[in-house]
């Protein structure tokens, strides 16, 4: 497959991020507008993420069983479904029904569609494609929480656009393409071979879905509660996802050079500090908080990348994938717990105490690893892979990573 080919999976992988991406602000937003309680909003967060992690076990035996097309279509059909029925029934225990299908028809879509680009893409596009991925992904979730402001929270008109863009992401996956991709492997979920390999990741990544879903899905409550109004609210929910590009690769280049826990300890410190200036000194400043926010995603949204790569370092070539698989389940564990004690934190403390809560799990992580960096050496810088820049859609992004390394590394070895 060309990489012209390729195109509309990345068109309808677009469509999905931008959807998804600005689903999780708006079930905050129009559920407090409902009456809705925050403990409640968060455990919709919860049952989300639970749906995701259930997805990445149960999703590739569909793609076996059925294929990708099939597979691609029904759950987009499920998935348009219930965001529709999000906006009919407007109850909090049918939205936490809804959510958990949805977390699981997201989970599915994103691991059919990398899973179709990581089987048609040529090794030579590789790096291209997954550059490309990443732009949009930043550009769509970036650009859909506008979408709040411009149509508003209230009635039904963002829902139908969020179903129309599920269903319509339907078009250039079912006629672009006559392709039979081959389904991905089977995921081991076997964590005790996982923990071993790097606690520290494993404690990494649990401590990124505990922040970083309570910024994605009560952020907006946050931001609310200090009296921004909705433009401002998708301001400030994209200044975080875009302070999370920026610092990526300076300190993914930083953790080629150092002992990567090095680098791990300055993220979480500097997501320590931006949360506790949230928590202090950023009161209900509009430009305060778009700073502290920024900075915050800068320091906080890498280190799911960073725990991945040091767990790849002490991983042999064919244990990737039960790495992926195994760091998106404790990633999915921490992302359930999150918003719900998130959003609770704020009903009794205010809303400061949403970062400051982010600001003692990073310290435990902080604390954590220089623990580690006692009991166990650093990987030799000869001995250690590339660091990789990852999405947390579905544990297959990680062969579209990887395997573009290997191919820039065999480029570089030949020249």
């Amino acid at each position: 497959m060309t990489l012209r080919m390729l195109v509309p999976l990345l068109l309808a992988a677009g469509i999905l991020l931008a959807g998804n991406g600005l689903q999780g602000t708006l079930i905050a937003v129009r559920g407090a507008a409902e009456g809705i309680s925050n403990g409640m909003i968060g455990f919709m967060g919860t049952s989300y993420y639970l749906g995701f992690m259930v997805g990445c076990i149960m999703v590739p035996r569909m793609l076996r069983s059925v294929g990708h097309i099939r597979t691609f279509s029904a759950l987009a059909a499920i998935a348009a479904s219930a965001t529709l029925l999000l906006v009919m029934v407007i109850d909090a225990w049918v939205w936490i029904g809804l959510r958990l299908v949805l977390g699981f028809c997201f989970s599915g879509l994103f691991t059919t569609v990398e899973s179709w680009i990581n089987s048609g893409v040529a090794n030579r596009d590789r790096a291209r494609v997954l550059s490309l991925y990443r732009l949009i992904d930043l550009a769509a979730v970036t650009g859909a929480q506008f979408l709040l402001p411009l149509f508003g929270a209230g009635g039904f008109i963002l829902f139908a656009i969020m179903a129309i863009m599920t269903a319509m992401s339907l078009v250039p996956v079912s006629l672009a393409d006559r392709s039979n991709p081959r389904p991905p492997a089977t995921f081991t979920f076997d964590l005790r071979p996982l923990w071993r390999l790097s606690p520290v990741a494993c404690v990494g990544c649990m401590s990124i879905g505990l922040t970083n879903s309570s910024f994605r899905l009560v952020g907006p409550l946050y931001a609310q509660s200090i009296g921004l109004s909705i433009s401002s609210v998708a301001t400030f929910m994209s200044a975080g996802i875009v302070g999370g590009a920026v610092l990526q690769y300076p300190l993914g280049m930083l953790s080629d050079r150092v002992d990567r826990r090095i680098a791990l300890l300055l993220a979480t410190a500097g997501a320590c500090l931006a949360g506790f200036y949230l928590a202090t000194t950023a009161g209900d400043s509009a430009l305060l908080n778009y700073i502290g926010i920024f900075c915050f995603g800068a320091f906080a949204l890498p280190l799911y990348s960073l725990s991945a790569a040091h767990a790849n370092d002490h991983a042999s070539d064919g244990d990737y994938v039960m790495v992926a698989a195994g760091l998106t389940f404790f990633f999915s564990l921490g992302a359930m717990a999150g918003p719900v004690v998130s959003a609770m934190l704020i009903r009794v403390a205010g809303p400061q105490a949403l970062f400051s809560y982010t600001s003692v799990v990073h310290l435990t992580l902080l604390l954590y690893t220089l623990w580690r960096m006692r009991a166990r050496a650093a990987v030799p810088v000869d001995a250690r892979k590339r660091f990789v820049s990852l999405l947390r859609t579905s544990p297959v992004f990680v062969r579209l990573a990887r395997r573009s390394l290997v191919k820039r590394d065999d480029d570089q070895t030949g020249s």
